[in-house]
Formats: structure tokens, C-alpha cells, sequence
């Protein structure tokens, strides 16, 4: 977090409770200068939390930030490339080694991110310009991704079309508010962000100085019109997506054309969604087809692809040096559809092999991708050797941009995160 020399603030965490244990968690933020250093020393010291950094007159290897009484430590992002390496590596380009992010790599298998998510409900941390600040940086301090994520959700936006929504612990997204008819698309507001969620605003200038000070790029994030729409028309998560898939099947029929209103109206949003997000400090933006295994290859071609697409197009139009990727979770077994997607990479899941997906998409199409999440359950030898192995399949160092197949698995051991991000920037290729 970046605050003046001369300011002091406190903020207790759970002042809602008056329990003697939580209360012990309620930390305070000491006055702090920013400095450009990532270097971050480690204590066990388990005092309430205090984040700090050295005098803007101290050497960079001074600079130390305290989270939740635990500093984290890795020497990372030294080298002047590694400001933009991923955004170059994003937009197609072959650069001096890969790169590496991971989705969801700021989540709950990190013990800093659990003294927060174990205490607030997800809504507070992630609309919250402090908490969620502090939660995006954690993963970077720690293990030195090439990219800092602003830690949000993909649901985030849906407010500014009055669509109600929480995530209960436990649960996932509940979303209460009801799409069947015409009438209820044709019902909803424009979307007008500055007005429903500010906050995205304010995380996302901080993290975009965070990130120039940290030497790193800065990634935003927004959900594909599908996926949003299956979301919100199901209420939850679903195994089978019946409600939505009826809908689609009631639109192709031509008996009810709220699916077809519905997919156009978020792609609108998305895409002004994603231009904001731009506007304020996001380097990269990736989109997200979390529920493209819902799909069949029919109705990926005929209603999700030209939704993202068009919020793609949007998103070019107006910022056409800002690459786009495209991530469709479980769309692998259509992956020669997405080779015109108008984004300028596509993600990959781990259910095909790196070297098929590159043979299918062809060789103007740049990836990411895609380690099964599961391999960071393994040993070390064994993370390191899957990251070989992905790297040579991309064509060697420096032409993809590595990434997990899916987000970080809650449960996985912290150090094998730093393994695969460490094996990732030390691998030179094949002798």
C-alpha cells in the first residue's frame, strides 16, 4: 500500500466483533515513503499486521514491508526488461525469456491472503481499495510473478446493469436478481461505472504505481458476455447449465429473444468495463470464458463467441496497443474456433497438450497457458521438469507466456508456487 510520510491511519478489521481473538487481528498501517525496491527480508515475528517500507533516501535492498506480522522475501524484477515483459510477450512478441503469471494467484493457499479472507466476507476485500490493494501485491512480494492482477472478481461489474449479486463462503456467487424475458434486458440501466463501483477507480491507480515501483506489469481482468449471463441467469454455480441452455434453445427457435438482448448488453458493458479498467492504469487485459465447458462447439460459435467478441472489438477500437487474451476454461475441444477470436492471445486449458493447441490455432496465434494446477501437488523435480516441458512445447523460452490451465488450487503448498515462478525464470531451453 502506498500512503504519505505523513500519514497514520488505523483500521480494524473486525469492528464488528467484540471478540477478544479477532480483535488481536485488527492491525495499523505506519507512516511509509514508497521506494522502488522488491527486495523484502523475512521475520516470524507474529504482531498484528503493519505494513511499511524504508525512507525514500535508503538503498533499494532496505526497503521491507511487514504482512500480518510475516514478511515474505524473493529477489525478483531487477532486470529493465521485466517492466513490460508480459505485456510484450502478450501482444505476440518473442522476448528474452518466459514469463510467467498464474490465474488466481492471489488466493486462499497463501497464509498472508487467509488472514484476511478468513475473517471478511469477498465483497468487503475486493471493493475495499486497501484490502484489496494489499491482497493483489502479496503474491508478487512473495514469489515475483512477471504481473500483478488486481485481485476482484469477474462478477464485480454486474451491479452497474442492476444485477444484485453476492459470494457467501461456502457457496460461491448468489446472484438474486432474475433474467428470463425480453422485458427484464430491456429493463436494465446503462452502465455508468464511476457511479456502482468506484473503488475499481482508486485499486487500480494505486496498483498501476505499485507496479511501476515494483518494476512489473499490471493485468485487469473481465468476464466473458457468456459466462456472465449463465452466472446471472442460474442465480449460483451449475453443473449442467440447464436455465441458460433453455434460454438459448427458446432464442434459436425464436420464442424468446432475452439470451440474444441479454449477451449483447454485457458485451457493451464488458467492453467499456474492460476500456476503464484501462483508462486506469491496466496494462493487459484478459478475458475470461469461465464456463466455456458449458458449451458446445455450436453454441460457442453461435452465441458466446460473437458476444466476446464484440466486447473485444470494443476494447481494440479504443486502445489497440492494450494486447487482449482470451481464456475459454474447458474450451479446448474447440479450440480452432477461437483462432479469430480479435484478441491478441489465447489462453489455453491443461486438457490438450501445448504443441497440439499451437498446431490447431497455427503459428500467428501467440498462447499462454498451461500447466495442469494439480502438478504443483508434486515435488519439486516434478513442478520444475512440467515447466520444461510446457516451455519447449510453446517453442522454447521467450515465445509464450506461461500460466496454469486453470487458477491456483486452494491447498497448494506455498513453496511450490515459488519452484514453478523460479524454474520458469531460470529455464534457458534444450543444450
Amino acid at each position: 500500500m502506498r500512503f504519505s510520510s505523513t500519514s497514520v491511519w488505523t483500521i480494524a478489521l473486525l469492528a464488528v466483533s467484540s471478540s477478544p481473538t479477532a480483535m488481536t487481528n485488527a492491525w495499523m498501517t505506519t507512516p511509509v515513503t514508497s521506494s522502488s525496491s522488491s527486495h523484502l527480508r523475512t521475520t516470524t515475528n507474529r504482531t498484528p499486521l503493519r505494513l511499511s517500507s524504508s525512507s525514500a533516501t535508503t538503498t533499494a535492498a532496505a526497503d521491507e514491508r511487514v504482512v500480518w506480522g510475516k514478511v515474505k522475501s524473493h529477489d525478483h524484477c531487477r532486470e529493465p526488461h521485466d517492466r513490460d515483459i508480459l505485456v510484450r510477450a502478450a501482444r505476440g512478441e518473442t522476448v528474452e525469456r518466459t514469463p510467467v503469471w498464474m490465474m488466481r494467484q492471489a488466493g486462499r493457499y497463501m497464509e498472508a491472503f487467509r488472514e484476511y479472507s478468513d475473517v471478511l466476507p469477498f465483497r468487503e476485500r475486493s471493493e475495499t481499495p486497501d484490502y484489496a490493494v494489499e491482497l493483489s501485491l502479496q503474491c508478487h512480494r512473495a514469489y515475483g510473478m512477471d504481473g500483478i492482477i488486481m485481485f476482484s472478481d469477474i462478477l464485480t461489474p454486474l451491479p452497474t446493469l442492476g444485477i444484485d449479486f453476492d459470494v457467501v463462503k461456502g457457496t460461491g456467487p448468489v446472484i438474486t436478481t432474475k433474467v428470463r424475458t425480453e422485458e427484464d434486458v430491456n429493463n436494465m440501466p446503462r452502465h455508468e461505472f464511476d457511479d456502482k463501483v468506484p473503488f475499481i477507480k482508486e485499486i487500480l491507480n494505486r496498483l498501476s504505481q505499485e507496479a511501476e515501483d515494483a518494476n512489473t506489469s499490471l493485468i485487469g481482468f473481465v468476464g466473458a458476455p457468456f459466462t456472465l449471463a449463465a452466472y446471472t441467469i442460474e442465480g449460483k454455480s451449475s453443473k449442467d447449465c440447464l436455465t441458460t441452455k433453455k434460454l438459448l434453445m427458446a432464442d434459436e427457435r425464436g420464442d424468446n429473444a432475452c439470451i440474444s438482448l441479454f449477451l449483447d448488453k454485457l458485451a457493451d458493458m464488458i467492453g467499456d468495463y474492460a476500456c476503464y479498467q484501462i483508462e486506469h492504469g491496466a496494462q493487459v487485459i484478459q478475458v475470461f470464458e469461465s464456463w466455456a465447458h458449458q458449451l458446445s462447439p455450436h453454441w460457442f460459435e453461435t452465441y458466446a463467441k460473437p458476444a466476446a467478441q464484440k466486447a473485444i472489438r470494443k476494447i481494440k477500437s479504443q486502445y489497440p496497443d492494450t494486447p487482449v487474451i482470451y481464456f475459454a476454461n474447458g474450451g479446448s475441444s474447440y479450440l480452432e474456433l477461437q483462432r479469430d477470436m480479435g484478441a491478441d492471445m489465447i489462453a489455453v486449458d491443461w486438457a490438450v497438450n501445448l504443441s497440439q493447441a499451437r498446431t490447431i490455432l497455427g503459428p500467428d496465434v501467440p498462447v499462454s497457458g498451461n500447466l495442469d494446477p494439480t502438478v504443483l501437488f508434486g515435488s519439486k523435480e516434478q513442478i520444475e521438469q512440467a515447466v520444461r516441458d510446457c516451455i519447449d512445447q510453446a517453442g522454447g523460452p521467450g515465445r509464450h507466456l506461461l500460466n496454469l490451465g486453470h487458477g491456483v488450487m486452494q491447498g497448494t503448498p506455498e513453496e511450490a508456487v515459488k519452484w514453478l515462478v523460479d524454474e520458469v525464470k531460470r529455464y534457458k531451453g534444450k543444450a
